[in-house]
């Protein structure tokens, strides 16, 4: 949706946008240890935290749509596109949770996870953003990885645990996992406790080729 609007601005605007460094900054790519290794070491703290702190969902990246970034994000990563009707609702489709490797067959059956999860951010330093910027975070479609359509059951068992408690039940996308968590974590400038890192510095050693990719949200 990103594109379709940036292809719509006049070339004047775009060279201005270019030359400023708007609207986003260049993805980085890193290797998944040297990316754990920059995480700021930090003490978490939930003082404080309300799931109502971060709107959420809110009109997404395109409001003329109709949809909400829940239905903007559940048509984008479908296999197999949903049929959009009136208000945006959706009918068919097909999508694959690669939490637990399985296939939906229906958007009611989907959650949409935050990578890392609010209460977490919270933990980590969107305490003290502003209410903007939370609601920025919650609706993030600036970075894939930041959102992604799973299965009700394995959200609802990750709940906002970091990955020293909580893993995918398939393990065999645990480096993809721990790269995208890192992604976001370091995406949005958010620190990690001790626990957290020692079990991404681990998972790291064990994931010898796994980059990390992110753009610092703005």
């Amino acid at each position: 949706m990103r594109t379709a609007l940036l292809r719509g601005l006049p070339a004047a605007l775009l060279t201005v946008l270019s030359l400023t460094g708007r609207p986003a900054h260049a993805a980085e790519t890193v290797p998944l240890a040297e990316a754990v290794a920059s995480l700021p070491l930090a003490t978490e703290s939930r003082n404080g935290y309300t799931r109502e702190a971060f709107k959420h969902w809110n009109a997404g990246d395109d409001p003329a749509d109709g949809c909400t970034t829940r239905n903007e994000v559940l048509i984008n990563e479908a296999v197999e596109a949903p049929a959009v009707g009136p208000q945006c609702r959706l009918t068919g489709g097909t999508w694959w949770s690669y939490y637990d490797q399985t296939t939906v067959t229906s958007a009611s059956g989907l959650d949409i996870d935050h990578m890392v999860p609010l209460a977490e951010a919270w933990d980590s330093g969107a305490s003290a953003w502003t209410a903007q910027h939370r609601e920025a975070y919650a609706n993030d479609q600036g970075q894939e990885t930041s959102l992604v359509a799973v299965t009700a059951r394995s959200n609802r068992s990750k709940a906002d645990q970091d990955p020293a408690q909580w893993m995918p039940p398939a393990t065999d996308v645990h480096c993809r996992y721990a790269a995208e968590w890192t992604a976001t974590k370091l995406r949005w400038k958010l620190t990690a406790d001790d626990t957290e890192l020692a079990a991404l510095t681990d998972l790291a050693a064990s994931c010898h080729d796994r980059t990390v990719t992110y753009t610092p949200a703005t």
